[in-house]
């Protein structure tokens, strides 16, 4: 089992639910996403008890295409809360828990995040889940967004 936090640096994520939508894979009030992994990382986190899953091809794939890893991350605000940062051309801005669902509908850039391991251990069954501890996002803002943000400067 691991007890250490882990850095990832330069991921893409999917399945994002930062507003914490009641969906079919998902009850109200629960905000994740999703973090691919190469299959290293993928096989050594899975190894130490991470909850790491693997997609299946799309019936449109490729041949030889191969499952995907990905390692499913919660939010929670109730017990550790996130420190979760939105990064701009401009600045940086912590996002509460009123604010982080921004993310579900960005053109995110690159996400840097440290994820904390919880241990769990259910009828007899063990594993471990991953939290967000730390998480900055880039997302790419458009053209009238930065034009109108260097009006600012003009002040």
């Amino acid at each position: 089992m691991a007890d250490n936090n882990v850095i990832m640096e330069g991921v893409r994520i999917i399945f994002r639910n930062f507003e914490g939508k009641e969906g079919p894979y998902n009850k109200q009030g629960e905000r994740n996403f999703a973090v691919l992994l190469d299959d290293k990382i993928a096989n050594m986190m899975a190894e130490d008890g991470w909850n790491v899953k693997w997609l299946k091809p799309r019936e449109e794939a490729e041949e030889g295409e191969e499952d995907q890893p990905y390692l499913p991350v919660s939010l929670r605000y109730d017990v550790f809360p996130p420190h979760v940062v939105l990064v701009t051309s401009r600045n940086r801005t912590v996002l509460n828990e009123d604010q982080v669902e921004v993310l579900d509908y960005s053109d995110i850039v690159n996400v840097d995040l440290i994820v904390r391991p919880h241990n769990w251990n259910v009828n007899g069954k063990t594993g471990i889940k991953a939290y967000v501890k730390t998480m900055f996002v880039t997302i790419e803002e458009d053209e009238l967004v930065r034009k109108y943000a260097a009006m600012d400067d003009d002040r």
